[in-house]
């Protein structure tokens, strides 16, 4: 086996984007008619009478846009409403119930609604007069098509009139998009109209507490402020969410036995942070578990409350001694366990504000374990609060969690329940000993795109339960919440001890799970994500005899970040690898934005460097079909650039897959090959600055001939710093940097 290299010393370049697109363009599949303007305008002017006669608590005015596909950021309004600013003034996405079309809501002035009817009505009187059957694409991209138009008589411009025309041909309809009512104490989220929250509630005769205010557009509320918001004004309802006091640690059989054992002292081990229910002191690793009790004194505790909890930190502390057969060469870990819910039922608003403290206040913790899940489904349209809230945490920290994919509680129930769907987080779900999904292992996906889980584990079954260590009992169980423990583990000693980023660290577990698979069909990706991690850390930082593994991080500041200085191989002037590449990153999200979740997409781009100093890619399983990452562009349409490419997904995964017939690649003039990572932003240009990206990079080389050495050897020629990713030298590092050193 060949062990894994870290490439250091010589930096991604920074590039900014040349050019800015290729224009206006219309639907191509819409034919626009004075008709479809005249309809929009007198909808633009029944939204402008409801809210002048509203007496609503903001200024402006809220609307939703319905249009006829899901639409690429290039394609959305930039005439009408706010013009070239509309898409700053977005503050919620959704899809419609078939998940083929876009509904955008955006919060705009009186006086937009005003300019956007006026210039429907040019645009209207315009088309009317000169173009009796409307204008389809062919016409609209043809110059010859506004060849003496008066455009100065309807006060209009060419430009002007072309932009409208484009809006229009992807809208089906203006509207005031309402929330279903609910009856139940509720997480709420509120449309940004730029009013404090607190301010903006009282004005419709809700008074909160600020400890019921998760951020300026969430809160919670009861019963009673639920009924009153809902019926003094439920246009202000972006999402909202029964409160999911039922959530569903516990897991399904339990066996009991009396085999207690002993354990040494901890000592220099890493420690992992646990968020679950109550802990018991008292069981045989009580001394390697740092106890913080989370809940409320005036809650009742039972014994009950105590073993979800204990069963899950007994896993990261002693799991492979508890379960030979999972033994995964990674040690012990010490804990640092917050039990912050009882297992009767707890607010989970409550269990979101407890964790933003808490992993403020223990900065020294990468890893962090969420075995706590809802009964309750994910919505379709908008990711859940308590995700939305780790995902956050991520982004702003360089911390990491790892989350149970959630059980089913009953055969009605079938997609994973919140937190789980956490994009930046690494969900888990469960598989048999055989590798097969069980019965309470629930699916994705999250925003019907977004892979999660994002790996399965071992979490028992019928065929081989877990063993874990109970309060003073050993149990054998089964459910997602005992697999996620297993790779919070992995995490840790890759990132903790063998010093890597967890951008690498992430990149590396979904890639050890991926392996040459070919791509995964749509059910599997539901209830596998990207594949089983294997049990062995050697098997996660390790590669076979005939390929050649290396990682590489780094921060993307403009669009595009490149490095061409990767000096793979030559065997007769020629290249004989199929390779594969995978990426991880923590992107900004933004909740309020609904299916439109991630502010930032990372496209990489690997292969060799042609004579024209481009590379010559191997993503046969591209995120994006278009070579320079553009959206303007559309080989594609965005719909399927999202399904099938997992264009803003914030893991990517190209591969080319090994056959008997793979042929060396020839090589060019540059010997060398390159990475490219593009970096395209939905809101502000500035979100994608500073974030850093963590590539793993797999050669295999089709004669099976080990070519490691010559690799390290190219690469030390090239100036860069080379660290072999060595089990034995990194903990001899680890003991040596954690030693404590006694002064006489």
């Amino acid at each position: 086996m060949n062990n894994v290299v870290e490439l250091k010393g010589k930096r991604f370049v920074q590039a900014n984007k040349n050019g800015s697109g290729g224009g206006v363009n219309m639907n191509g599949k819409k034919t626009v008619t004075a008709s479809d303007v005249l309809k929009l305008s007198r909808e633009l002017e029944q939204l402008k009478v409801f809210w002048s006669n509203n007496e609503k608590p903001f200024n402006g005015a809220l609307v939703s846009v319905y249009y006829n596909k899901i639409v690429a950021k290039s394609n959305r309004i930039a005439g009408l409403l706010k013009g070239k600013k509309s898409n700053l003034a977005i503050v919620g996405a959704k899809f419609n119930d078939t998940k083929t079309k876009h509904i955008i809501t955006y919060y705009v002035d009186m006086k937009d609604l005003d300019n956007s009817i006026k210039l429907l009505q040019k645009v209207y009187n315009l088309l009317k007069d000169n173009f009796e059957n409307g204008i389809n694409q062919k016409a609209f991209k043809d110059n010859n098509t506004y060849k003496g138009i008066p455009f100065s008589t309807y006060e209009l411009n060419k430009s002007k009139f072309k932009q409208a025309i484009a809006d229009v041909s992807f809208i089906d309809d203006f509207d005031v998009k309402m929330e279903a009512s609910t009856s139940k104490e509720s997480i709420i989220t509120l449309y940004d109209t730029g009013v404090d929250v607190k301010e903006l509630l009282h004005k419709i005769g809700i008074d909160i507490l600020s400890s019921n205010i998760l951020d300026n557009q969430t809160v919670f509320l009861d019963v009673n402020q639920v009924d009153v918001l809902f019926k003094n004004a439920p246009y202000l309802v972006s999402m909202a969410t029964v409160d999911l006091s039922q959530f569903s640690p516990e897991d399904f059989d339990q066996k009991y036995n009396q085999d207690m054992i002993q354990i040494p002292s901890p000592s220099i081990e890493p420690t992992i942070g646990v968020i679950d229910t109550l802990f018991d002191k008292r069981v045989y690793f009580g001394e390697w578990v740092d106890y913080h009790d989370m809940v409320d004194n005036q809650i009742p505790k039972k014994s009950e409350d105590y073993r979800h909890g204990t069963a899950v930190s007994s896993i990261i502390v002693d799991g492979p001694r508890l379960n030979p057969w999972l033994d995964d060469g990674c040690g012990r870990f010490k804990v640092r366990h917050f039990g912050v819910a009882v297992s009767a039922g707890f607010s989970s608003f409550s269990i979101v504000k407890n964790i933003k403290r808490i992993v403020a206040e223990n900065r020294d913790i990468k890893v962090w374990n969420i075995s706590l899940g809802s009964n309750q489904e994910v919505n379709d349209n908008f990711i859940s609060a308590e995700a939305a809230a780790l995902d956050q945490i991520q982004f702003e920290n360089d911390v990491v969690f790892v989350i149970a994919g959630t059980n089913r509680p009953n055969n009605s129930i079938e997609k994973i329940g919140s937190p789980a769907d956490s994009i930046n987080s690494i969900v888990v779900n469960s598989v048999t000993k055989d590798g097969t999904s069980p019965k309470y292992a629930r699916r994705g996906l999250a925003l019907s795109f977004f892979a999660k889980p994002d790996v399965s584990y071992y979490g028992g079954s019928k065929e081989q339960y877990i063993s874990v260590c109970e309060p003073l009992q050993k149990a054998d169980v089964a459910g997602t919440s005992y697999a996620a423990p297993w790779i919070a583990r992995k995490l840790s000693y890759l990132i903790d001890i063998l010093g890597l980023s967890r951008e690498v660290a992430k990149a590396l577990i979904i890639d050890s799970a991926r392996g040459w698979k070919k791509k995964p069909t749509p059910e599997e990706i539901a209830l596998y994500g990207h594949g089983i991690v294997p049990i062995k850390i050697e098997e996660v930082i390790q590669c076979e005899d005939d390929e050649i593994r290396f990682v590489v991080s780094d921060i993307s500041e403009k669009w595009n970040s490149y490095n061409y200085n990767f000096p793979v191989p030559l065997q007769d002037d020629k290249y004989p690898y199929v390779a594969r590449a995978t990426m991880c990153y923590f992107p900004l999200c933004n909740r309020l934005q609904g299916v439109d979740y991630t502010n930032t997409e990372l496209n990489i781009h690997f292969g060799r460097i042609n004579n024209e100093g481009k590379l010559n890619e191997i993503n046969y399983d591209k995120q994006n079909l278009d070579n320079d990452s553009s959206e303007e562009r559309h080989y594609i349409l965005e719909g399927v650039a999202r399904e099938r490419f997992r264009k803003w997904d914030n893991v990517k995964y190209v591969t080319e897959v090994p056959k008997s017939n793979n042929k060396a690649k020839i090589s060019y003039t540059n010997k060398n090959w390159g990475i490219e990572v593009k970096t395209n932003n939905r809101l502000d240009p500035e979100d994608g600055i500073g974030i850093r990206f963590g590539i793993v990079v797999t050669l295999k080389e089709i004669n099976g001939i080990n070519r490691m050495d010559e690799f390290i050897r190219n690469c030390n020629l090239n100036g860069w710093l080379v660290n072999t990713v060595d089990i034995k030298n990194r903990i001899d590092i680890h003991e040596k940097v954690n030693e404590e050193i006694v002064f006489n």
